[in-house]
């Protein structure tokens, strides 16, 4: 069995390995990393071998981490990069270039119809009706997006948003709110089968997810990084977050939000909860916590979104694609019956 890993900011890590009579065998690893003493090597190999196949990544990075050299040092990887890199080759878990990539950017359609296309396509892809898909969003109207989870009183000020003209909607993903101004984000969605997160935990699967965006920012000149558990981030302050979703039926949705531009002071009119982080971190502007792309590239955001394709396809492989006629039926069906009701919106009062 064969498994890979990329770290995200780090090294690739290789391993291959057998199965005999439940545990593991035969394990080697290797990769593009930096290890001393040499002895390591063997070291790491020793404490895996003979693991029962049902070790899970904790108990995996835990044996390592006991077989290891007192003065070992390892640079760009982690005894948790290892145990990841063997639950993946023991799933049998895919990699980013095992498939056929789409990259949409349609036009514009409102924010319920980007929600309901989110569950759609995932479902499509889960159901293997289309491949796995990179979608960027595009939208005309000002909107906040709660999570699937968040009390809709608690975290927005719907006098306020009103006032601003901003739309509140549910997504079906966790997390929290998007303060989606008109043309001053930069959203998008990935539908992927769960397979290409197997063996990750639902952290390790974030930044792994979102490693091509932390290449394509640092191309731009941004010293980004993620930081734990789904908040993209540069030096400067945080640029965006993401949430996912995984559906009954094996398919993985992963999203994200990137601040291009921002009106902090009127982003905290409209969300409490930007309220409260302001008041916890003693700042008077919302402004100071994030640090937009424009203001990081000077570029237009449509120059960014442009190198973000470039990034994707250039690392993984993608060709053009659309939303299908039947596709958009479909997520304006469940707008009608779902997204724009009022029993979803206030699920959590």
């Amino acid at each position: 069995m064969h498994g890979e890993y990329k770290v995200p900011g780090g090294k690739l890590v290789v391993v291959d390995l057998d199965v005999k009579e439940g545990r593991i065998a035969g394990f080697r690893l290797a990769g593009d990393f930096f290890l001393e003493p040499d002895t390591a090597l063997d070291a790491i190999d020793r404490a895996v071998n003979g693991l029962p196949v049902e070790s899970d990544a904790a108990t995996i990075a835990a044996t390592i981490r006991q077989g290891l050299p007192a003065d070992a040092v390892l640079l760009g990887f982690s005894p948790e990069a290892i145990a990841v890199a063997i639950r993946r080759s023991l799933s049998k878990a895919t990699d980013w270039r095992d498939y056929d990539w789409q990259i949409i950017h349609d036009a514009p359609v409102s924010p319920n119809v980007h929600l309901a296309l989110d569950q759609v396509l995932t479902e499509e892809v889960g159901a293997g009706r289309r491949g796995p898909t990179l979608r960027f969003w595009e939208w005309d109207q000002p909107a906040v997006v709660i999570g699937s989870f968040q009390s809709l009183k608690n975290e927005v000020d719907l006098d306020a948003a009103s006032t601003h003209g901003f739309e509140v909607v549910r997504r079906i993903s966790g997390g929290g709110a998007m303060f989606m101004d008109a043309q001053s984000i930069v959203t998008y969605s990935l539908y992927a089968p769960g397979e290409l997160v197997q063996g990750m935990s639902f952290a390790d699967s974030y930044a792994y997810l979102d490693e091509w965006v932390i290449t394509a920012l640092k191309s731009l000149g941004i010293d980004a990084f993620y930081q734990p558990l789904n908040d993209i981030t540069s030096a400067k302050g945080k640029i965006g977050g993401a949430a996912q979703k995984r559906l009954g039926n094996g398919a993985l949705l992963h999203h994200a939000t990137m601040s291009y531009d921002m009106d902090g002071d009127k982003m905290v009119q409209v969300l409490r909860i930007g309220r409260e982080k302001m008041s916890d971190k003693g700042t008077t502007s919302a402004a100071k916590r994030v640090d937009p792309l424009r203001s990081q590239t000077g570029l237009s955001r449509s120059e960014i979104i442009e190198r973000l394709k470039q990034t994707f396809t250039g690392l993984y492989g993608a060709t053009e694609g659309h939303v299908t006629e039947a596709e958009l039926d479909k997520a304006e069906q469940l707008v009608t019956s779902k997204f724009a009701t009022p029993e979803w919106l206030a699920r959590v009062p």
